[in-house]
């Protein structure tokens, strides 16, 4: 998710789409600029986008709740409600977590005519899917595809394998974990971490930063165990938790998601293994409700949002809640809704190209923390990280997780300041 956890964050939406998330642009750069209120250059027009996600299969819980928060989000800032007059229709196809099936659905959305595709579960495919598209605007000039990546966290996509196509909605796995360990230096109490995730690019880059970021913080917390196995294959997790027991880790680290995480938490759960467990993705669907059964596990998420925020995005998620009856957990389909229209009112167009120019730098009030920014550099959104920890509902933390009378409560919150890394993107844009 990736996510967080895949979770994320959201504070005031367009100063015409209600009170708090009012938008507006960093003043030195002219294509961030916010266009005049009034002005709905797109008024009227209707623009496809393509979601192409596990839809089926062990992951495809998660793919139709986030599939059912785009058309929401999309649907609640719709024509007036955007300064770009616009409204965003999303065609959903299955991706089945298969590169070769999601290449597939590119194929079928282009097609169709569509030119925005929005991915994020997972890295494994957005790898695949931003090398279709690198080629595909290559041979066909004037009929160029942007592609939206809300969840695929590998820092490589906004460094070494950066692409003036591709921006990404979610804190990348460095960003994340430089979070986490900045968390983590001040935790006496932690001095064995096992590392446990799923085998392919999001797995084996947090296992890699986490590595590299504890070793500059805490130097003296050992890495007791760096497992890594095949993704929404294991049935049970035993045989690797017998493996943590065995190393005497008092904490462990994982990015799993989905099954993976809930199958993962049941086992430690079944062999009476309390230590904390420091996760991106215990909100994802199904994964609240396997932790409300579990006894004494101590879950921490790092994500860029948690259960209890107020304001419009606690009362997007009240909404989707009441609709659909299930939970709302990815702001960044509210990020990327607020981002394309206001960068469509900007470039006063819906050609990816001039959307694309329009989205570098730009700056509005959409996050759970206040502003973010899409880095012009690599096209990699800043924005704030959360430490929270899964405990029961509070007046305080009012929320109910899967109604199960536990939420993510904030521990920590972080400025995009913190998290924030250096990119090594170096990027072609059209003309240059």
């Amino acid at each position: 998710m990736k996510f967080a956890a895949k979770y994320v964050a959201i504070g005031a939406i367009l100063a015409c789409a209600g009170p708090l998330f009012a938008q507006q642009a960093k003043p030195a750069a002219p294509a961030a600029k916010a266009a005049p209120a009034a002005a709905k250059p797109l008024a009227g027009q209707t623009v496809k986008l393509a979601f192409i996600d596990p839809l089926s299969g062990p992951m495809g819980s998660v793919g139709s709740n986030i599939a059912k928060e785009w058309q929401f989000v999309a649907d609640r800032y719709a024509g007036d409600k955007n300064p770009a007059g616009v409204k965003l229709e999303f065609v959903n196809f299955d991706g089945k977590s298969s590169p070769q099936e999601s290449l597939n659905a590119l194929r079928a959305a282009t097609d169709q005519g569509i030119r925005f595709i929005v991915q994020g579960n997972g890295s494994h495919v957005a790898g695949p899917l931003i090398d279709a598209v690198n080629k595909h605007n290559e041979r066909n000039p004037g009929k160029e595809l942007l592609f939206i990546n809300y969840a695929a966290v590998d820092p490589s996509f906004t460094n070494e394998k950066c692409s003036f196509w591709h921006f990404r909605l979610d804190a990348d796995t460095s960003m994340k974990i430089e979070a986490l360990t900045s968390y983590m230096k001040d935790l006496p109490k932690v001095k064995k971490v096992y590392l446990i995730n799923q085998n392919y690019a999001h797995g084996q880059q947090i296992s890699k930063f986490f590595k590299e970021g504890i070793q500059r913080k805490r130097p003296d917390v050992q890495i007791v165990g760096d497992e890594l196995h095949p993704l929404a294959q294991v049935k049970d997790f035993a045989p690797y938790v017998a493996k943590i027991k065995a190393s005497s880790a008092d904490s462990i680290v994982t990015g799993n998601w989905g099954a993976d995480m809930t199958l993962l938490a049941k086992a430690l759960s079944d062999s009476g293994l309390a230590i904390p467990i420091y996760a991106y993705y215990p909100g994802l669907t199904g994964t609240p409700t396997a932790l409300a059964q579990i006894k004494g596990l101590e879950v921490l998420q790092f994500a860029i949002a948690h259960s209890n925020h107020g304001g419009e995005y606690g009362a997007i998620r009240k909404e989707f809640k009441q609709k659909f009856k299930e939970d709302f957990y990815v702001p960044q389909t509210v990020y990327g809704v607020h981002l394309l229209t206001q960068a469509m009112a900007n470039a006063k167009s819906a050609d990816p190209v001039k959307v694309a120019l329009a989205l570098e730098g730009l700056t509005v009030k959409a996050g759970v923390g206040g502003e973010i920014t899409m880095r012009k550099s690599d096209h990699q959104l800043q924005q704030h990280v959360y430490i929270s920890r899964w405990t029961p509902v509070t007046a305080k933390n009012p929320y109910s997780e899967e109604n199960t009378g536990f939420n993510f409560a904030e521990v920590k919150g972080l400025e995009p300041y913190v998290s924030s890394t250096p990119t090594s993107c170096q990027m072609k844009r059209p003309g240059a």
